[in-house]
């Protein structure tokens, strides 16, 4: 069976697993719920919220490597399931002896990003959520190597959720497709990737406003926007925690770890050319 076969195998077992058991019941807000995945829910129409995000990625397979993104974004609601989001990311860098990136210890602002977010089911009327997601964004520093760059990609998701048991637990699926367009200022040199992916997390509620959980991300890298060259690829998995703090703030966690990974040629157990060997991330957000 062909890779492409088995992927559609598996994605296709995700969205039965989110067809109808019982009734629904509202309750679970998914929007914030996760921290590397997306839920299905957008927020009410007149909602602004400002949000602060920490994505930290460590490790490679020598060396000493570090990148910790700060993103500031804005959340609007404009209309009934369409939502806007405005973000500007700083970047530091702590890259020492890692094979193939240039020494670098550096604090610089990294880009900027617009999220478009399309709610076409709604939980409440149908068998699951399910939302559009498309995030662009401009960077002037490239987020793995910190190397100057004008670089333009789109991460565009499909995020799939339910109750499994109102409001006690829910389950999500992520579906993913991500072209990127990268000049390296030094050279001139151009280049073209993209990344496809499925994510999967399952959260409870262990008591109002506390949730915990866990998420599982699959990755595969290609060189060329088209999927033409097989890059590498790694399954990340880690807790994933919500917190309710007051009835206008909230904090989502996540740590995950790389359980398996694969570069091109290579028969090592992690991807560590492509992929770092952990990534986090803490999400504060407050509605004004």
């Amino acid at each position: 069976m062909s890779v492409r076969a088995k992927a559609v195998g598996v994605a296709s077992v995700c969205i039965a697993a989110l067809l109808p058991i019982g009734g629904h019941a509202e309750g679970i807000d998914t929007e914030h719920l996760f921290a590397f995945m997306i839920g299905s829910d957008v927020g009410n129409a007149g909602e602004r919220e400002f949000q602060s995000q920490t994505t930290g990625r460590f490790s490679k397979a020598s060396g000493n490597y570090r990148a910790i993104g700060q993103e500031f974004e804005l959340e609007f609601v404009p209309l009934p399931n369409f939502r806007i989001e405005l973000g500007g990311t700083f970047a530091t860098h702590d890259i020492f002896g890692v094979p193939g990136f240039a020494d670098r210890n550096q604090f610089e602002g990294q880009g900027i990003s617009l999220d478009l977010r399309y709610r076409f089911l709604d939980r409440e009327k149908d068998p699951f959520g399910l939302t559009l997601a498309a995030e662009s964004r401009a960077d002037r520093i490239d987020e793995t190597t910190a190397a100057p760059v004008r670089k333009y990609g789109t991460e565009f998701t499909l995020a799939f959720d339910r109750e499994l048991v109102p409001d006690l637990s829910v389950m999500a699926l992520n579906l993913t497709y991500q072209p990127e367009w990268t000049r390296m200022l030094g050279t001139g040199q151009t280049e073209q990737e993209s990344t496809i992916g499925a994510a999967m997390a399952v959260m409870a509620q262990i008591r109002p406003g506390f949730f915990l959980g866990g998420e599982a991300r699959y990755f595969r890298k290609y060189e060329g926007i088209g999927l033409d060259d097989f890059a590498g690829q790694a399954l990340f998995v880690g807790p994933t925690i919500f917190l309710k703090l007051t009835d206008r703030s909230r904090l989502t966690a996540n740590w995950s770890f790389q359980a398996w990974g694969r570069s091109a040629g290579s028969t090592a157990a992690l991807d560590l050319v492509n992929f770092e060997r952990h990534q986090a991330r803490l999400v504060l957000g407050v509605n004004f």
